[in-house]
């Protein structure tokens, strides 16, 4: 059995019209079906490139290459990796994709803005599509394990379809996206990407990103409970940047990781000092114990305080244990 990270596929998948099918599980327990109807509703396909407004006036199917979410005011959000194309060989999102609502309205909508380094874009849609579209707000609070969590989009290009379940580990990582995910237990396929996972208020917690692919003898399976979401907050901080016609900035400290032993257990070390790290006297070797007297006991821990708690040019404490002696350093960060 060979486990892979499946976030997306060119091969093309069929929607059928106005089909809306569940996925869930017993465990999650009920969730307000008004709710959920609104967050179906806030949901939009985007279409494979083709699929658009020149397509012909009579149609039996659409093609659907992932999904988004309606925020307010046409706005949507969705993972970028959805609408990305090929430009001799470098991957760019365009300036206009089509979508198409829970409705069957088809629309244009235009590029705002967005990050690789999160793998989200936000769009907004023309017209007066817009005004049908429910408004979605992003959580306040951050989700925790066992939390009961919904998400509505286009598996495999059908949908819209909704899947029930629990948020399982909130704070893991992938090679895919250079931030937190949160690890989800529910039914998710190749399409849900850009999905929003919403909690029972019906309020955005993550926005789907990337699912655990189990390859068989028996053929592939393009689905799985194993899925994974761009926290809300971190997709709220993205979203917000954007619309305020800003660039997405994140902290850069400077530092290559590695593992050394103290005693019986394993701590941080720097295996490479450059740039605002080596300005602030971090040396190779150093263990590295707390940043910000929040102590510190893996690359995660530091990588989520930098994206999630610190902006550039912030002055920050790293304190770091250098031979027998202990050392508080200043630090001001750069950008990444």
């Amino acid at each position: 059995m060979i486990m892979s990270v499946l976030r997306s596929s060119t091969r093309p998948f069929v929607a059928l019209l106005a089909c809306v099918l569940y996925f869930g599980s017993a465990e999650a327990g009920p969730l307000p079906s008004e709710r959920i109807e609104t967050s179906k509703l806030a949901t939009v396909g985007v279409l494979q490139p083709g699929e658009d407004l020149t397509s012909p006036a009579s149609k039996t199917h659409f093609t659907m290459r992932g999904t988004a979410v309606h925020l307010r005011d046409g706005f949507i959000v969705t993972a970028r990796h959805v609408v990305e194309k090929d430009d001799n060989g470098r991957k760019v999102v365009p300036n206009q994709i089509t979508v198409m609502t829970a409705g069957l309205e088809e629309t244009a909508a235009s590029l705002v803005g967005g990050s690789a380094f999160l793998d989200l874009a936000v769009f907004r849609i023309d017209g007066d599509v817009a005004a049908h579209l429910p408004p979605t707000r992003f959580a306040d609070g951050e989700a925790s394990p066992g939390q009961p969590v919904y998400t509505i989009g286009y598996p495999l290009g059908w949908g819209p379809a909704m899947g029930f379940g629990r948020v399982g580990n909130p704070n893991t990582f992938l090679p895919t996206a250079d931030t937190r995910l949160l690890q989800l237990d529910l039914s998710a396929c190749s399409g849900n990407s850009g999905g929003g996972v919403f909690n029972e208020q019906g309020e955005l917690v993550g926005l789907m990103h990337a699912i655990i692919q189990t390859e068989t003898a028996q053929g592939e399976q393009r689905c799985s409970r194993f899925g994974f979401a761009v926290p809300g907050s971190l997709a709220q901080k993205i979203v917000t940047a954007v619309l305020n016609g800003e660039q997405p900035r994140f902290s850069r400290l400077g530092v290559g990781l590695t593992l050394m032993r103290m005693g019986g257990q394993w701590r941080i070390a720097a295996s490479d000092v450059t740039g605002p790290a080596r300005d602030g006297g971090l040396q190779k070797g150093d263990i590295i114990l707390a940043i910000d007297d929040t102590e510190l006991t893996d690359g995660v821990q530091l990588k989520n305080y930098l994206i999630e708690h610190t902006a550039p040019g912030q002055q920050i404490s790293v304190k770091v244990l250098r031979g027998q002696t202990e050392r508080v350093l200043k630090v001001t960060l750069g950008q990444s």
